[in-house]
């Protein structure tokens, strides 16, 4: 939905120019959601001293930290070559003045969802913003974990959770005035732990409520699962009257995450049949990672070189959406899958 998001800007077509599209920019509120949710399947019980806080942060840094490396290099590159090909054909946007030094490295180490002074908007590779997040987020959830085990108070980390949460939102809405939480490039770190939090409270509560809920009956799954999809859907849609009570969305993520992690309902038997929704789910972070780049090109070459018309995007968005998942085949494989055990 974000690389929907991303492309919809340069299409005449229906198909990408609505309400749900062009709020989709959303769905990485989800990511965070959904993401502290499975760290903390993993991870909460596992965080008892600095050492494994150490490991916890090496082992996420490798994860994340060289496909976000190397696509910042190629950025590099392309504002390079721009800068070279400039004499000899016309450049489009040749000095893009967010593409600067000091953005450069903000986004080399990960603090580009970070509010710094001279950076006026996303920049370089733009959806690497939320890698700076989750890896904030990764660090507050790992000192969290560890003083909650190390004081003892197990039993009252999701008060914990909460206060993290609360306070995210709640300096967003001082510094900003307004109830908005679609910020990036200045915010997006507070953006990222309500959410990621959020979902690992999410962890929590289907953790404890598990034994009660898991032999209930499948009709009430039936029911719950489409029912997430159409509240989604519609509040994604009517978003420029909801995103001022921004963290709705999240608590709108924690109950279909929620709801999905049982697996009991048709939707989710559904789509687990899928072999290409399977495909995507592993290259997710590579596609997300890869896309701008990709549509840069993509436009390069079909609206620019080939003429094709803006209204072409109504067949051209899937050629373009498949070279990206192609593509991000090839980094999982190569970049994501060589560098993930690190330690």
């Amino acid at each position: 939905m974000v690389v929907f998001f991303h492309l919809s800007p340069f299409a005449e077509t229906a198909i990408l120019n609505n309400e749900f599209i062009r709020n989709s920019d959303l769905f990485v509120d989800f990511f965070f959601v959904l993401s502290g949710f499975v760290i903390a399947y993993t991870y909460q019980h596992r965080i008892n001293s600095k050492t494994d806080i150490s490991q916890f942060i090496k082992k996420r840094f490798f994860r994340v930290y060289p496909l976000h490396l190397i696509m910042l290099i190629a950025f590099l590159i392309v504002e390079a070559g721009k800068h070279y090909l400039v004499n000899y054909i016309h450049v489009n946007n040749l000095n893009n003045p967010n593409n600067n030094l000091i953005t450069f490295l903000s986004s080399l180490f990960l603090l580009n969802s970070v509010k710094l002074p001279g950076v006026t908007d996303v920049s370089w590779n733009i959806p690497s913003w939320s890698i700076s997040a989750e890896m904030i987020s990764y660090l507050l959830f790992a000192i969290a974990v560890f003083a909650v085990s190390a004081s003892g108070a197990f039993k009252k980390r999701n008060l914990v959770y909460s206060f993290l949460i609360v306070t995210a939102v709640a300096i967003t809405a001082i510094a900003t005035g307004s109830g908005l939480l679609t910020w990036s490039y200045d915010f997006g770190f507070l953006r990222g732990i309500a959410g990621f939090f959020t979902g690992v409270l999410c962890f929590n509560f289907f953790q404890a409520r598990y034994d009660a809920v898991k032999d209930s009956s499948n009709i009430i799954f039936h029911v719950a699962e489409p029912a997430c999809l159409i509240a989604i859907i519609a509040s994604v849609c009517m978003a420029n009257k909801l995103k001022e009570a921004g963290y709705l969305y999240d608590i709108l993520f924690f109950i279909a995450v929620f709801v999905f992690a049982f697996e009991k309902g048709f939707v989710s038997a559904g789509l687990k049949k899928v072999n290409f929704l399977k495909s995507l789910g592993m290259y997710s972070y590579s596609v997300y990672m890869i896309h701008a780049l990709f549509i840069s090109l993509f436009n390069i070459l079909f609206i620019r070189l080939l003429h094709f018309q803006p209204s072409a995007y109504s067949y051209l968005f899937i050629l373009n959406f498949y070279i990206i998942y192609i593509a991000a085949g090839w980094t999982y494989r190569n970049i994501e899958l060589r560098f993930k055990d690190l330690k």
